[in-house]
C-alpha cells in the first residue's frame, strides 16, 4: 500500500450540513417586512382599542418567537419519525377540528367558531395545525400506497375522502378559505405522487361543483361574490373592503406615500394589518415595493420547490411530497391573498404568509419552514455521506 493510499484510508470528517441560505434570507426578509407593516398598518386601531400603538406588533413578535422555537424543534427531529406517525397525526388533526365544534372549547369570533379556547384563552386557530398534520399524513399515504394510487381509483379516493370530511368540518366553523386550501394541498400531494389524470378530472369537477354549492349556500358568501364582481355597486356596505383596498393600491402609484403614510389604514380599510396588509404595502411603497414583495415570495417558493426536487432525485419520496405540498400551500395562499387585495378574486379571509398579522398562521408557517429546512439538511447530508463513501472507496 503506497503513501497516497494510506493518507486516503481514514474516512474524512463530514462538514455540518448547510441550509439553503437563499431560502432562509428571503423568508427572514419577509418576516422583517411583515413586522414593520403590521406595526404600521395597526397603529391607529391599536391606539384606539388597546391603549398602545404597538399592541399588535408585540403580539406578532411573540408569535414569531414561538414559531421559531417550534421550527428549531422540527429541525432536530428526523423526518422518518413523522412518516411512521402518519396515522396518529391524522387522528390529531381530526381531533382538533372536532374539538373546536364542541361547546365550551370553540371560541366564536366574527361569526366563525375557529379558535380552540381553554379557560377563556384562545389557544390556536385549529385549521392551521390541522392542515400541516394532514399534509404529513397524505405524504406518507402517497408513499405507502403508491401502487394503489397509480393503478386504481380506490387508492385515490380514500385520501380524498378524508380530505372531504376534513373540509366539511371546516365548513361547519365556517371557514371556506381554509377548506379550499386544504383540498388544494391534498390534491397537490396526490398529483405529485402519481395519481391518474382521469381521477383528478373526475374528482376535480366534483370538488368544483361542491365548492360552488358551498359558496352559494350561505348569504355572506353570495354577498362576497357579488361585491367582488362589482364592488362599486355598493361601496359602503358589501363592497367596502374591496373598494378601499383598490383605493389604497391606486394611491401608492410608483413609489408610494412612504412608511406610515397610508391613509386607508386609518379606519377606512378593515383588517388592514391582517387580510389586507398587501394594500397598505402598495399604498406606502407603491409598485416598486409591491413587486419587491412578490419577488421575495417567488424566491421562497422557487427554493422550496428545489428542496422538493432534490429530495425526489435522492428517492426520498415522502420528503419530496411534503416539500411540494408546502410549496403549493404557500404559493396558492400568496396568490389568493394578493388576488383578493387587487379585486381579481373573491374575499377568502386568508392571510399573507410571513407578512400578515395572525398568530396561528405565523406559528404554523414557521414550524413548517423548520420541517422544510430539516428536509433540506437531510438532502445535503445524504450527498455528503455519498461523497465520503466515494473518497473511502477510491483510497482503498
Amino acid at each position: 500500500m503506497n503513501a497516497r493510499a494510506e493518507t486516503a484510508r481514514p474516512l474524512p470528517a463530514q462538514p455540518a450540513p448547510a441550509f439553503d441560505r437563499v431560502l432562509v434570507l428571503a423568508a427572514a426578509a419577509l418576516l422583517g417586512i411583515g413586522l414593520v407593516m403590521v406595526a404600521s398598518a395597526s397603529m391607529s386601531l391599536a391606539e384606539r382599542n388597546y391603549g398602545g400603538p404597538l399592541y399588535f406588533f408585540w403580539r406578532q413578535l411573540g408569535a414569531i418567537a414561538t414559531g421559531l422555537a417550534g421550527g428549531w424543534v422540527m429541525l432536530r427531529i428526523p423526518t422518518t419519525l413523522w412518516e411512521r406517525l402518519g396515522p396518529v397525526l391524522a387522528i390529531a388533526a381530526f381531533a382538533l377540528l372536532a374539538a373546536v365544534l364542541v361547546p365550551g372549547f370553540g371560541r366564536t369570533v366574527n361569526g366563525s367558531t375557529r379558535w380552540l379556547s381553554v379557560a377563556g384563552v384562545n389557544l390556536i386557530q385549529v385549521s392551521e395545525p390541522a392542515r400541516l398534520l394532514l399534509l404529513l399524513y397524505f405524504a406518507g399515504y402517497a408513499v405507502r400506497r403508491n401502487q394503489e394510487l397509480r393503478q386504481g381509483f380506490g387508492g385515490f379516493a380514500r385520501p380524498l375522502g378524508l380530505g372531504v370530511v376534513a373540509c366539511a368540518m371546516l365548513l361547519l366553523q365556517p371557514d371556506f378559505g381554509a377548506a379550499m386550501m386544504l383540498m388544494v394541498v391534498t390534491l397537490a400531494v396526490l398529483f405529485v405522487a402519481g395519481g391518474r389524470i382521469r381521477d383528478f378530472v373526475l374528482c376535480g369537477g366534483t370538488v368544483l361543483v361542491l365548492g360552488a354549492l358551498a359558496a352559494v349556500a350561505a348569504p355572506y358568501r353570495v354577498a362576497r361574490l357579488t361585491s367582488f364582481l362589482d364592488p362599486w355597486l355598493d361601496p359602503y356596505r358589501s363592497g367596502f373592503q374591496l373598494t378601499n383596498s383598490l383605493i389604497a393600491i391606486g394611491t401608492g402609484e410608483w413609489t408610494g406615500l412612504g412608511l406610515g403614510g397610508s391613509v386607508q389604514k386609518l379606519f377606512y380599510l378593515p383588517e388592514a394589518h391582517t387580510d389586507f396588509v398587501f394594500a397598505v404595502i402598495a399604498e406606502e411603497f407603491g409598485l416598486a415595493g409591491s413587486v419587491t414583495l412578490v419577488a421575495l415570495f417567488g424566491v421562497v417558493i422557487w427554493r422550496i420547490l428545489l428542496v422538493a426536487r432534490q429530495a425526489a432525485v435522492r428517492e426520498r419520496w415522502y420528503q419530496a411530497c411534503i416539500a411540494f405540498g408546502f410549496a403549493v400551500w404557500q404559493g396558492v395562499q400568496v396568490f389568493i391573498n394578493i388576488g383578493v387585495n387587487m379585486g381579481i378574486l373573491p374575499t377568502k379571509g386568508l392571510t399573507l404568509p410571513l407578512v400578515s398579522y395572525g398568530r396561528s398562521s405565523i406559528l404554523v408557517t414557521l414550524i413548517g419552514f423548520g420541517l422544510l429546512l430539516r428536509i433540506d439538511m437531510e438532502n445535503r447530508d445524504a450527498v455528503g455521506r455519498r461523497r465520503g463513501a466515494a473518497t473511502w472507496r477510491s483510497g482503498a
